[in-house]
């Protein structure tokens, strides 16, 4: 099992691929990497719900398949979607665990990165609580820089220059995490 320093309190269990001492809620949306297949790139995304409200129940609804569609008119357009992430960052920087890191989650779609297709069998997607036309958080900032340093520290398969919007692997379809999303903030908080 890996270490962690006391400036990281995140730490992945190996055996589990789970974050240690984070809520761990499974989804349903998530199956098996294919054979050989491993993290090789952390996916930033950026979601709320209903759009632009922060601090409900509806996003972990979502990823576990129990939205009601009648509790927003937003939802019946997407209460169909089977989708997950690895991880949700909320506003105050807490962080939940859905989908355990060496299975796949569904949360690129149609994607490509560096030539190769069907990014979520090789990548790890962390939903960031916002949106496109919201700043994030100091607090995500800091448990995001956490978690990616503990995902380096477990997974020697992902490099520290793979680490891309939404956006990047599915232009034209995605705009996530959104132009407010401070990338040099992320960089000084990982180097």
């Amino acid at each position: 099992m890996k270490t962690h320093s006391l400036e990281n309190p995140y730490m992945v269990q190996s055996q589990t691929g789970l974050l240690a001492g984070v809520d761990f809620i499974e989804s349903p949306n998530a199956n098996e990497r294919p054979l050989g297949a491993k993290p090789e790139l952390i996916v930033v995304h950026g979601m709320s719900l209903p759009p632009t409200q922060f601090g409900g129940v509806a996003i972990q609804q979502l990823f576990t398949n129990q939205l009601n569609p009648n509790d927003d008119p937003y939802f019946k357009e997407i209460q169909h979607l089977k989708v997950s992430a690895h991880l949700l960052i909320r506003r105050d920087g807490q962080v939940v665990q859905y989908v355990p890191f060496h299975k796949r989650a569904w949360h690129a779609g149609v994607s490509s990165f560096k030539g190769r297709e069907g990014c979520n069998d090789f990548s790890i997607g962390i939903e960031l609580e916002g949106t496109d036309k919201t700043c994030y958080t100091a607090s995500q900032y800091h448990s995001l820089a956490g978690v990616i340093k503990a995902l380096w520290q477990a997974y020697s398969s992902l490099q520290a220059h793979d680490v891309v919007g939404h956006c990047d692997i599915a232009p034209g379809r995605k705009t996530d995490p959104g132009p407010y999303f401070l990338w040099t903030a992320l960089e000084r908080l990982l180097a």
